[in-house]
């Protein structure tokens, strides 16, 4: 065993490939060949001995540069938010709220970021604060992306001038990618995608350019996809999702 993996192994810890499989890598054979193959980190060095036993409570693994979350008491949800309901967990002027479609949940939860009341589709739940904490923060910019059916016909020098860069009354905004995904003569279903998580801000956007939103939903946030998930339902992300989307914000 070289200096580096004696590093991170915890003598009264418990052994690699168990914690894998605990955590739904695969049986323990499957995941002995992960790290084998050198595809597992642990606290940031690659282990590939059978031997190593680390502390489930505080190591950090990564599977092929995906987090793996250890916690089984963290919980993140995918909530596809009708049009309607208030981005609150309770709202003392008693519109719909968050809290009808986790009622059934044990775990304190709480939303990360919001959508506007109108706007409908992917809203995140967790219990984990400091992956809620670095999903907001803008340092990490997690792309957004939205479908919008707009008022009338969208040339594509609208598509120029927003990934060039639109002057809002708070400061400047830039997508990162739009593109036309249908049309009829009076309407245009478009896609945005950005990194900003300003209030209304795709909204006040396509105003700014003469497209006024009819509706909006959004359809992904960094590597987690609303997919055919009903309006009002709930699903917890897979294990994938949920190690993608801690990557992506440095954890």
């Amino acid at each position: 065993m070289s200096g580096q993996e004696r590093d991170v192994h915890t003598p009264e810890g418990v052994r690699l490939q168990k914690v894998l499989a605990g955590a739904g890598l695969g049986s323990r054979r499957a995941c002995e060949e992960l790290i084998t193959a050198g595809r597992v980190s642990v606290d940031g060095v690659v282990v590939r001995e059978l031997g190593v036993r680390v502390d489930p409570r505080t190591a950090v693994l990564h599977v092929d540069g995906r987090r793996i979350q250890l916690d089984a008491s963290m919980v993140t949800l995918v909530l596809n938010k009708p049009a309607g309901v208030v981005s609150t967990m309770s709202d003392e002027r008693g519109r719909p709220s968050l809290a009808q479609f986790v009622a059934d949940r044990p775990e304190r939860l709480f939303h990360v970021g919001r959508l506007d009341a109108e706007t409908e589709g992917l809203l995140l739940l967790t219990n984990d604060g400091e992956l809620a904490n670095r999903l907001a923060h803008p340092s990490h910019g997690v792309p957004k992306t939205y479908l919008a059916t707009v008022a009338g016909r969208v040339r594509p020098a609208v598509g120029v001038q927003l990934r060039a860069g639109i002057e809002l009354e708070d400061g400047p905004v830039v997508v990162d990618s739009f593109r036309v995904v249908d049309h009829t003569a009076s309407r245009t279903l478009v896609e945005v995608v950005l990194h900003e998580g300003r209030n209304r801000i795709v909204r006040r956007l396509m105003e700014a350019v003469g497209h006024p939103v009819e509706r909006l939903v959004r359809t992904q946030i960094g590597p987690v996809r609303l997919g055919n998930l009903k309006p009002g339902r709930v699903r917890e992300l897979t294990a994938k999702e949920l190690g993608e989307l801690m990557s992506e914000v440095g954890l």
